[in-house]
């Protein structure tokens, strides 16, 4: 081998060493390597353009206010907004911050190891870890353990307008809508709200376990939702301005919602997706427990439905053309964040009415709009209608056809 061979070797192969561990900078000092002219996306990231576009068009049909962002190998290789929707917008990500506080928990049982030893196995309604819940209001909930409140596997009855829940064997079961969480009691209100089966016998969406979970995770940590993320997530990874949704009108929220409303800028969403398909790790730290990850991406919590620590996952290949490590975590309004770890691949859909955008839910101000939206609505028939794409703003679709965009080598 000559030493001219030997130079070129050894700086490709550290040029992939690097590749394969590189993490952005904050966006204030430069923020995520682009890729997003068609040659280079092809050559850096083995992404092909062209069926990335079809993505994009189902995000556009589909919310007035929209945004997809898609990372692959490290390169962010497409971004695009229309309505409110940026990359500096603070929008109310809904049930899509279910993740995070999901995600805050997996750190807490790990950091907390001494205070909590059956970590996910834990009943949690004791003194000890909800003293709040006491005196508990049904007997059954002493049978409730964290895996159980972070897969809505607890028993606490389902929300909606026609809100239903799956019992063993896959039988689905009507449940009659009962007054659910409450903003100015928000603590008292989720854990006051019925059980509609015993602990572990059905899964049924309700927005109250995660919130319960929450608790858990402040009164182990000693640290609110909020500043524990802050601490363990947002400072490690360099995440610009962000709060969750505290301010309701005339109402500041005594806790941040362990069920959701994180607004955070489009570019930081990505890096907590990121962080996640890289087994947790970030730069030379391990953020978050990689087997805490893997179990997000099984059915080893519910055996109900495909829905695992709050992340819905593909093991059993519901989606057809994506990945069966594939896990992603959707919101109302059409706000989905995806990580397929096998093809280094994190995507952001954004959605969400012209609400979810006021800077009075978060009091960070807020970018104008890109283009205007004003009166747009979906159409209720053809091929971008929700019943074409299978409902929920074509989430599955997106994910599939993103999917699809990857060149596999």
């Amino acid at each position: 081998m000559t030493s001219r061979f030997l130079i070129s070797f050894i700086f490709a192969t550290t040029a992939l060493s690097a590749a394969g561990t590189y993490f952005p900078p904050p966006d204030k000092d430069g923020g995520w390597r682009e890729a997003k002219a068609e040659r280079k996306m092809r050559e850096v990231a083995g992404m092909d353009l062209s069926r990335l576009e079809p993505a994009w068009t189902v995000t556009e049909k589909t919310t007035a206010n929209a945004g997809l962002l898609v990372v692959r190998k490290g390169w962010l290789v497409y971004e695009r907004y229309l309505g409110k929707a940026s990359r500096n917008a603070n929008p109310d990500m809904a049930s899509t911050g279910k993740a995070f506080c999901s995600i805050a928990c997996g750190i807490m049982l790990n950091e907390f190891k001494d205070k909590i030893p059956e970590g996910l196995e834990t009943k949690v309604f004791t003194e000890k870890y909800l003293p709040q819940a006491f005196p508990l209001d049904d007997p059954r909930k002493a049978n409730i353990t964290l895996a159980q409140l972070l897969c809505m596997t607890a028993g606490y009855w389902g929300e909606g307008q026609t809100p239903s829940g799956i019992v063993k064997g896959g039988r689905p079961q009507p449940l009659k809508p009962v007054k659910g969480q409450d903003v100015r009691e928000i603590d008292e209100s989720s854990l006051r709200v019925p059980l509609w089966c015993d602990p572990g016998e059905g899964y049924s969406y309700s927005s109250p376990s995660p919130h319960i979970a929450s608790i858990v995770l402040r009164n182990v940590s000693g640290m609110e939702l909020k500043d524990y993320i802050n601490e363990r997530l947002a400072r490690p990874q360099g995440w610009g301005d962000w709060n969750y949704c505290l301010y309701r009108g005339d109402v500041v929220m005594q806790h941040a919602n362990g069920a959701g409303s994180t607004a955070l800028h489009a570019t930081d969403v990505m890096r907590f997706g990121y962080c996640l398909a890289h087994e947790g790790k970030w730069k030379d730290q391990q953020l978050v427990p990689w087997d805490y990850i893997r179990r997000c991406q099984s059915q080893s919590y519910n055996p109900h439905a495909p829905f695992c620590l709050q992340w819905e996952h593909n093991a059993d290949g519901h989606v057809a053309a994506a990945p069966k490590d594939a896990f992603w975590k959707s919101g109302a309004g059409g706000f989905c964040l995806y990580v397929v770890p096998s093809l280094d691949l994190v995507i952001y859909k954004m959605g969400g009415k012209d609400q979810q955008y006021d800077e009075k839910l978060t009091r960070i101000p807020q970018p104008p709009p890109s283009t205007d939206r004003t009166g747009w609505e979906p159409s209720p028939a053809g091929p971008f209608s929700e019943g074409s794409l299978g409902g929920n703003n074509g989430l599955y679709r997106i994910l599939e056809l993103v999917c699809g965009a990857v060149r596999l080598e």
